[in-house]
């Protein structure tokens, strides 16, 4: 860095101040003064001049109210006022002027102007005095002098016989006042050298450390803390530069602390499962961690020093000043055919404690999941009130038509019942699995478990439904001869097989076959149901085991399926800890396929 010159260092700058607060100081007084003095000065000459005016005034109005007795030594009333008048030639006044009632000048005390006498005057502030019956004064300028008169009106017994016209000379006080400005400047001059000489000398007591302090700030911006700072004195610029030596031990020590926060904070940002994105005042990307750019599928190279609005794809619905005011989470919709990525993207605007913006932080969250989950139970609700709409509806008009008569027809009357009481139990297991379901996704809901031979339980089942099966279908059995044991519950288990094996019978054609096979694996036993029906459509294998699903909804319906059979056995199957699954060719039949964790015994060996 530079040094510093003399004409932009401190030091000089501490003069400069010094200098002109004591100029503004005594501006401030002499102003002050000078026009405090100015009024003085002013009132108590014009007091003056109106105390000599209102002596005269009663000395004239006895002279103008005085009864002459007419004699050869008697004075006439001119004689009388032009002696009166006589004694008021001065420095400060310049004429008096005595008038009647009429205008007419009765004397004046002006020697060289005595041929005014007995003439009428026509001056407007003699006429105004009289008319008013009250003094008026006025300010004028004369022959480049200042002059102030004077009109007082002459009373006797409330009535006006005449006026006195004074004219003073003020301008001898506004001299007075230009002698005392001269001296107060003079004084300002010698009291503004003697500041600029203690400034100098005080500044240098000032800025000498705060130079060894300034050496010091460039040494530590370097990085260089090695350094102290003299102390001079313990004056507040003595406690300055041990505070400073302070804080150069204190920020060695923050900054091996801080360098190992900024490590610790990229290990954070770098392990969050969060993506951050972090910006300038701009807008423009500075900071973006693994997991936004995984998010985001960018390159953290290139996107830094872009606009946020661009990497995000906001350009059309925001600009960059409209996200700093953004207090709601903003959805980011990046789904294709192949994939679905939904992000929920929070705004922060980083702040000074001055309210300057000085950037944005944003966090992505990646919600996919929780939106498919919300749109999975919008269905479940719109598939629910569906399916129970469709036998309230049905059950309702057959209702309305046995209580408009139906029921008195033989022939009518117990179909339409038969019909009621058909909706009314496909409404009861609807309503019996959709409890199952509940109970299922709840947190107490618990197995009971207990090492079964699931050959034997198997074979069980299939006879149950061999022995009440209505359709003529060939059952064939694919069974292990030796025993199983697998920690199950059965009831469960037994609601899974009877789903399976139901669907299987509900699809297989007259004279078809259903297959029951099982296979073992090192540590899982393999169950499979297969029939010989129209198949499911490969587009389609994956999702009949959502809730309420069906391939042909009005083939299920009429068979009197509530579409949550297999639903119910994915959830009990993987309560068990394992996995269902369907293989199926159309037209030629399906296989429904479930594991169960199995440990193999020893006696399972030996056989």
């Amino acid at each position: 860095m530079e040094k510093v010159g003399f004409f932009r260092s401190i030091h000089l700058k501490f003069v400069i101040i010094y200098v002109l607060l004591i100029l503004v100081a005594m501006q401030i007084i002499g102003v002050y003064f000078v026009r405090q003095l100015e009024t003085t000065l002013k009132d108590n000459f014009k007091d003056a001049i109106q105390e000599r005016v209102n002596l005269l005034t009663y000395y004239v109005e006895e002279q103008m109210t005085k009864v002459r007795i007419p004699d050869e030594e008697a004075t006439s009333q001119e004689e009388d006022i032009r002696r009166l008048l006589s004694d008021y030639n001065s420095a400060d006044i310049s004429e008096v002027r005595v008038v009647d009632e009429s205008l007419k000048i009765l004397g004046t005390s002006d020697p060289d102007n005595q041929g005014v006498v007995g003439g009428r005057s026509t001056d407007n502030l003699i006429k105004m005095a009289i008319a008013t019956r009250q003094p008026v004064t006025e300010d004028l300028v004369d022959q480049g002098q200042r002059i102030w008169v004077l009109v007082t009106p002459i009373k006797n017994n409330g009535d006006v016989n005449g006026a006195i016209y004074l004219v003073a000379k003020i301008e001898n006080i506004y001299e007075q006042m230009r002698q005392i400005n001269n001296i107060f400047t003079t004084g300002i001059a010698i009291a503004l050298a003697i500041t600029a000489i203690l400034g100098i000398l005080l500044a240098q007591t000032v800025t000498r450390p705060i130079s060894d302090m300034r050496k010091q700030a460039l040494a530590m911006a370097k990085g260089n803390f090695s350094r102290k700072v003299k102390v001079y004195g313990y004056d507040e610029i003595g406690q300055l530069a041990i505070t400073f030596n302070s804080l150069t031990k204190k920020l060695q020590e923050a900054h091996a602390t801080t360098e190992g926060e900024r490590r610790k904070l990229s290990s954070v940002l770098s392990y969050m499962t969060d993506g951050v994105i972090a910006t300038d005042r701009k807008g423009r990307v500075i900071l973006i961690n693994e997991p936004a750019a995984k998010m985001l599928n960018v390159s953290r190279e290139t996107v830094l020093s872009s606009p946020i609005v661009s990497l995000l794809g906001l350009e059309e619905d925001y600009t960059f000043e409209e996200l700093l005011n953004e207090r709601d989470s903003v959805i980011l919709d990046y789904s294709s055919k192949s994939k679905t990525l939904i992000l929920r993207a929070n705004f922060s605007v980083i702040q000074k404690e001055t309210g300057f913006v000085n950037g944005l932080i944003t966090v992505l969250h990646d919600i996919t999941e929780q939106e498919k989950i919300d749109m999975e139970r919008r269905e479940f609700v719109a598939n629910v009130s569906h399916e129970l709409r469709t036998p309230l509806t049905t059950m309702r008009s057959y209702l309305e038509a046995l209580a408009e008569g139906a029921w008195r027809d033989e022939e009518i009357a117990p179909n339409f019942l038969d019909v009621t009481q058909n909706e009314t139990e496909r409404m009861i297991r609807l309503v019996n699995d959709l409890l199952q379901l509940s109970k299922m996704d709840s947190k107490d809901y618990r197995l009971t478990k207990d090492w079964t031979d699931f050959i034997f339980f198997y074979n069980r089942i299939i006879d149950r439904f061999e022995m009440t099966k209505q359709q003529n279908v060939t059952f064939e059995r694919k069974l292990p001869d030796h025993s199983a044991f697998v920690e199950i519950d059965e009831d469960k288990l037994t609601q899974v097989l009877d789903n399976i094996i139901s669907n299987a019978l509900k699809y297989s054609p007259e004279g078809g076959k259903v297959t029951f096979s099982i296979e073992e694996k090192d540590e899982f036993i393999i169950v499979s149901v297969s029939d010989q029906g129209v198949g499911i459509p490969k587009e389609n294998i994956d999702q009949i085991f959502e809730r309420f699903y069906r391939v042909d909804k009005a083939r299920t319906r009429k068979l009197g399926g509530t579409g949550l059979g297999l639903a119910i056995a994915k959830e009990m199957v993987e309560a068990h800890g394992g996995k269902i699954w369907a293989a199926s060719t159309e037209g030629k039949g399906t296989t429904i396929s479930f594991s169960l964790p199995y440990v193999r015994s020893e006696e399972d060996d030996w056989e």
